[in-house]
């Protein structure tokens, strides 16, 4: 099964946080899972606001980025590009007017349903929106 994984997945795999352990456990048991530059940004994200919020420290974002990034640079994840095909996928699905589905969530989404790929997710939100489009969903809980 390829997997297209959700930044929740990583922010939770490389920081510590309650579904950790689940995050690596899943991670580890599948080659080369999916992400996107979007993925990418989104985790910088997440934890540029660990680092503002203190609940982590400098030296240790340096240490998770670096660590994301060399997994990168080995190919631990397949690197999916972000398309215009994917932004008006997206802006069809809110356009629907019936999803509680957030812009990035939806371009998530139309990345792995371009693909498809099953999304891996800890947002429920999200895992809401895909199923009810028809797309493959797994919740991490």
């Amino acid at each position: 099964m390829t997997v297209y994984i959700d930044t929740s997945v990583l922010v939770a795999y490389y920081c510590p946080e309650q579904l950790s352990e689940k995050a690596e456990a899943f991670l580890t048991a599948h080659i080369q899972p999916a992400i996107s530059a979007l993925t990418e940004l989104e985790l910088f994200s997440a934890i540029s606001r660990k680092v503002r919020e203190k609940g982590m420290d400098h030296k240790d974002a340096g240490r998770v980025t670096a660590r994301f990034v060399a997994h990168v640079d080995n190919n631990y994840y397949s690197y999916l590009s972000v398309e215009g095909h994917h932004f008006r996928l997206a802006r069809d699905w809110i356009g629907m007017f019936k999803l509680s589905l957030r812009t990035l969530d939806a371009l998530h989404l139309a990345i792995a349903s371009s693909q498809g790929f099953s999304i891996v997710t800890i947002d429920k939100s999200l895992s809401k929106s895909a199923k009810a489009l028809g797309l493959n969903a797994l919740l991490l809980e």
